[in-house]
C-alpha cells in the first residue's frame, strides 16, 4: 500500500498557463439532485467550481437549479423535467467528465435515464465520478460493470459498497474491488477511516488526512463534485482520486482545528478546499 501524503501529490500537480482560458480546463457535466434532495447537486457544484475546471453545468430540477443559482451563480444550469433525473441533457459530447449520483433519487425513469447517460458516455469516451444513488441503481442492474465509461471513479461509502459487491467478509471485498479495477480500467474510492483508492494498475493508496468531523451528511457530496472537477480539469481518474480525497480530508483537518469536529458541516468544507490546494502548492 501506498499513503497519499503531499510528497505524493505534489509531483502530479498539474499547473495553469499563462496563455489559457476556460476552454482549456475541462467543462464538467453534474447529474444530481432531485425535488427532495437539491442540496446535494448544490454541494457538489460548489466543490467542482472549487476544482481548478473551466466550467461546470449542473443538470437537475428546477428547485437544485435554483437553490445552485443563488449559492454559485458561476455555475451553468441545464433544467430536467419533473421531480427526478429521466432526461440527458443536450450536448453531452462537450463535456470532459461527467459526476452523477448524490440526491438523485429513484423514479421510474431514474434507472433508464442513468443507463442511457452511462452508455452514451461509453461512446463519446467521457469518464465519469459515480456516487451515492447512482451506485445504488448500478447495484440492481446485472452485469453493471460493463456499463462503466473508461477511466471513471467509483466512490463508495461501505454501505453502497456491500450493494455493489456482496461478499463474505471485509477482506473479500477488497479484494474484489481490486479484481474490479484491474478488469474494468476504473478506480474505486473506498470511503471511510484512511479512505482506500484502488486503481487499475492494482495499486491500493491509502489516504491520510480526514477526522470524524467528517461523518456529517453531505461530505460524500463535496467529495463527488470535487473529484469530478480534477477529472475534467485533465488529471487521470486514479490521480483525480488521490488528490480529491487528500484535499478533502485537509479541509475537513483545518476545520477540524479551528471549529472542533462537531462545529463545522458539509457546506463549510467547500470554503476550506482552496487550503488544500495551497499547502500543496506551497
Amino acid at each position: 500500500m501506498t499513503q497519499i501524503t503531499q510528497e505524493y501529490l505534489r509531483p502530479r500537480l498539474l499547473h495553469r498557463e499563462n496563455d489559457s482560458h476556460k476552454h482549456d480546463y475541462g467543462r464538467l457535466l453534474i447529474v444530481a439532485g432531485c425535488e427532495t434532495m437539491p442540496g446535494a447537486a448544490v454541494l457538489a457544484t460548489g466543490a467542482a467550481l472549487r476544482s481548478g475546471c473551466g466550467l461546470v453545468m449542473l443538470h437537475s430540477t428546477l428547485r437544485a437549479l435554483l437553490s445552485a443559482a443563488t449559492n454559485f451563480p458561476s455555475a451553468m444550469l441545464s433544467e430536467n423535467p419533473g421531480d427526478h433525473f429521466n432526461s440527458l441533457p443536450e450536448r453531452l459530447d462537450r463535456y470532459s467528465a461527467i459526476a452523477v449520483g448524490p440526491g438523485l433519487g429513484w423514479s421510474p425513469g431514474t434507472m433508464n435515464a442513468l443507463i442511457d447517460l452511462l452508455t452514451e458516455a461509453c461512446a463519446r469516451r467521457i469518464p465519469a465520478v459515480l456516487d451515492a444513488d447512482a451506485l445504488n441503481i448500478l447495484s440492481v442492474i446485472p452485469d453493471w460493470p460493463e456499463l462503466l465509461p473508461a477511466g471513471s471513479v467509483l466512490t463508495p461509502h461501505k454501505g453502497e459498497l456491500r450493494r455493489l459487491l456482496p461478499a463474505r467478509d471485509d477482506a473479500e471485498r477488497e479484494m474484489l474491488s481490486r479484481e474490479l479495477c484491474v478488469h474494468s480500467g476504473c478506480t474505486l474510492v473506498m470511503k471511510g477511516y484512511h479512505t482506500q483508492v484502488f486503481t487499475p494498475e492494482g495499486e491500493v493508496l491509502v489516504n491520510t488526512t480526514g477526522n470524524p468531523g467528517m461523518a456529517k451528511g453531505g461530505s460524500g457530496d463535496v467529495l463527488t463534485g470535487l473529484v469530478g472537477g480534477l477529472l475534467a480539469r485533465g488529471y487521470d481518474a486514479p490521480n483525480a482520486a488521490a488528490l480529491g480525497v487528500w484535499i478533502h480530508g485537509y479541509a475537513g483537518d483545518v476545520l477540524s482545528v479551528a471549529r472542533t469536529p462537531e462545529g463545522y458541516d458539509s457546506r463549510d468544507l467547500i470554503d476550506s478546499l482552496w487550503k488544500g490546494f495551497r499547502c500543496l502548492e506551497g
